[in-house]
């Protein structure tokens, strides 16, 4: 059935809105599952076995209570960090020196800056030109600096500015999750077992859903981290690589170890800590998502 593009941008406009009103309410879900694991993990299994009265049982209970705590506070540094984080806004005003996407050095006047011009990356929904590998987020209803997607776990756009941010976010919730299966496994595996099976209904049945629930989400990360990690690898994001499907060669594209450092930084004690030195913050502009180094080869063809 055809459908008119006035019906299908009220549609979007629709979804775009629903995402907006999820809110606080994904942030309330992802500290329900965090709770829900705290007190399987912690309050009923392994925290009266490290209170017990010594021996191996209970300094593997120890062992894996402080790797948990460690993991989880981690985990929840990286996510507000993303929560909180603006993924970067054009700043007012901001124009192009050059039209460097397309490799020309030659500078851009104030009578190039129209929609109708080609050297010109220009929004039409926001009316203003963008810097190159900046999109328009229709959930935030803003142009985005080097917009990867809107997340409805984080409630916000993942952008120059959080994607890092939102790395590690995927890699400490994978950790902690395989953590969590692992450590719970002998757990749901005894609730198959005719053994008697220590607890109440209720410590029971928040054990069974904190295994499911671990071990659901540390499968399904597992995949959206190993696919952002070939982005990082490429200097791409979700959106540029859809993009590169009708393209050639990528621009951008500078070998696996300055490309992961555009996004970690080039401080190494920084790597695995949602932030940045000021040294790289000053040396390298393109942490804050307005300029971009490409192929020194990539101009002369």
């Amino acid at each position: 059935m055809h459908r008119s593009g006035t019906a299908m941008a009220w549609n979007v406009f629709k979804f775009c809105t629903a995402l907006r009103g999820l809110g606080s309410v994904m942030i309330l879900l992802v500290l329900g599952v965090v709770g829900v694991t705290y007190y399987a993990v912690v309050l009923t299994n392994y925290g009266p076995t490290a209170l017990s009265q010594g021996g191996f049982d209970s300094l593997a209970a120890l062992t894996i209570l402080l790797l948990f705590h460690f993991l989880l506070a981690m985990l929840l540094w990286s996510y507000f960090s993303v929560v909180f984080t603006d993924p970067g806004s054009v700043p007012p005003n901001w124009r192009p020196a050059s039209d460097e996407e397309r490799g020309e050095s030659d500078p851009l006047n104030s009578m190039e800056f129209d929609n109708s011009n080609p050297r010109v990356r220009f929004c039409r929904k926001c009316n203003q030109p963008k810097p190159s590998r900046c999109h328009h987020c229709s959930v935030c209803g803003r142009c985005v600096l080097k917009m990867d997607h809107h997340c409805v776990w984080v409630v916000n756009c993942v952008g120059a500015l959080n994607y890092k941010y939102f790395l590690l976010f995927l890699f400490y919730t994978f950790l902690e999750t395989t953590l969590v299966t692992l450590v719970l496994m002998p757990h749901f595996i005894a609730f198959f077992s005719d053994e008697e099976i220590p607890g109440t209904p209720g410590t029971l049945a928040t054990t069974f859903l904190a295994f499911v629930l671990n071990l659901a989400f540390a499968l399904s990360v597992m995949g959206f981290l190993i696919m952002h990690i070939s982005l990082v690898a490429g200097n791409t994001t979700t959106i540029e690589a859809y993009e590169k499907k009708t393209s050639g060669k990528w621009r951008y594209d500078l070998g696996r170890k300055k490309n992961f450092e555009q996004v970690f930084g080039m401080d190494k004690r920084y790597w695995f800590i949602p932030g940045y030195t000021e040294e790289d913050l000053r040396r390298m502009p393109e942490l804050q998502g307005l300029e971009y180094p490409s192929k020194p080869d990539f101009d002369s063809q």
